[in-house]
């Protein structure tokens, strides 16, 4: 039978709440719960080596095909050289914030200039 469970209510053998009482024990949350979620030390390390070594030549042909309207095309190329189709999409959804930040960039330095 399909009945609702409710808590023990005590030492009781029938009943809804039938059972012996205990007390839930609260662990400590599991690391593979946080799998995928990034520090800042590892986010700051990884800034300052893209800063460092600049972009790899498959990604430098990438952001060029981005710059050209050839989404489609940099995605095919991404993930020929990354292996899979999710990779290639993030890959590119990175070079596209990537190129933005560089227009953004250059917009300020332009309105900073003339002075």
């Amino acid at each position: 039978r399909h009945v609702a469970q409710v808590a023990a209510t005590g030492n009781t053998a029938y009943g809804l709440g039938k059972g012996y009482k205990t007390q839930a024990v609260t662990q400590k949350p599991k690391i593979s719960r946080r799998k995928g979620h990034q520090n800042k030390r590892v986010a700051f390390v990884r800034s300052v080596v893209r800063e460092v070594a600049g972009f790899a030549p498959y990604e430098r042909r990438c952001m060029e095909l981005l710059r050209v309207n050839k989404d489609k095309r940099a995605l095919k190329f991404c993930k020929k050289k990354l292996g899979t189709y999710i990779r290639g999409k993030r890959k590119r959804e990175e070079l596209g914030n990537v190129i933005v930040a560089q227009r953004k960039a250059q917009q300020e330095s332009k309105k900073a200039a003339p002075q």
